[in-house]
């Protein structure tokens, strides 16, 4: 059985810096800014209940132990399990408490029109829709067609079938620098590889399995779109937070020993986040 080496601590003080005002004119002609279209993977906050105290309790006690895990995390409040009910969450309160743990929410979706009309008034759009992905085409049915040659009397029957053309493979995105405290990579439509070490603090997210082929100590986040068989593989398991299709797990629930620090995979059984040696031949 091949060994992998072990572990090597990492930590480096990020490079000093220094900035000089200088005074700039700006030409009129040019453009104070623009606007453009972008696509971020955004983290869902969703809530089972409308009690903002009782929220606020709850997210004190989850983060008691690990302070700033979503520190600047923009979030998606999701309304959906209180859809059907008539009760309002207080959403000044419950901002006032997710800015107490540094977790900023941009929108909101999933309620009912009361609901939604509430968060509006506190600031809060609606979230636009997913990006879905197109249903599977259909096979195509054989038509049969008659020629009927006058001359020799002659019927053939020509099968006409349609093949479809295959969509274009998404390329395996590579990361061959170490990510420090603060980088988010994000793989869309495909698996991510990374060569160095994913530093405390840093991020990296694929709608496919995730690798990373060094040390991962910071959130790994697979199956972003809900791809239930993805999985993340890493030579050092010392995670800040796994995820694989929205589930998750952070440090709070310690890994066990021959799993920390050692090659592991993590991936989705049912409903249940699974982390479990990798056994290498």
């Amino acid at each position: 059985m091949a060994r992998f080496p072990p572990c090597a601590s990492s930590g480096s003080a990020p490079a000093a810096s220094s900035s000089v005002p200088v005074s700039m004119s700006v030409s009129p002609a040019s453009p104070l800014f623009d606007l453009k279209s972008t696509a971020w993977w955004l983290t869902a906050l969703r809530l089972h209940v409308a009690d903002a105290a009782a929220l606020g309790a709850s997210l004190d006690e989850r983060f008691a132990d690990s302070p700033g895990l979503f520190d600047d995390e923009p979030l998606v409040i999701d309304l959906s399990p209180l859809r059907d009910g008539e009760a309002v969450p207080d959403f000044g309160a419950l901002l006032a408490h997710l800015a107490r743990h540094r977790m900023h929410a941009v929108a909101v979706q999933g309620g009912s029109e009361a609901q939604m009309a509430a968060a509006r008034e506190a600031g809060l759009p609606p979230a636009t829709e997913p990006e879905t992905r197109p249903e599977p085409r259909p096979e195509p049915e054989l038509r049969e067609v008659e020629v009927v040659r006058d001359v020799v009397r002659e019927v053939e029957v020509i099968r006409e079938v349609e093949v479809p053309v295959p969509a274009a493979a998404v390329p395996t995105m590579i990361v061959d620098k170490p990510l420090r405290s603060g980088q988010r990579v994000y793989a869309r439509g495909g698996d991510l590889v990374v060569l160095s070490v994913v530093s405390f603090g840093a991020e990296v997210i694929a709608d496919g399995s995730i690798h990373v082929y060094a040390p991962l100590r910071g959130r790994a986040i697979a199956g972003a779109r809900g791809d239930v068989n993805a999985r993340i593989f890493s030579t050092c398991m010392e995670p800040q937070l796994v995820s694989v299709a929205g589930m998750y797990r952070t440090t709070e629930t310690p890994l066990a020993d021959d799993i920390v620090g050692k090659p592991a995979q993590v991936r989705l059984e049912g409903e249940r986040l699974v982390v479990e040696p990798l056994a290498v031949n």
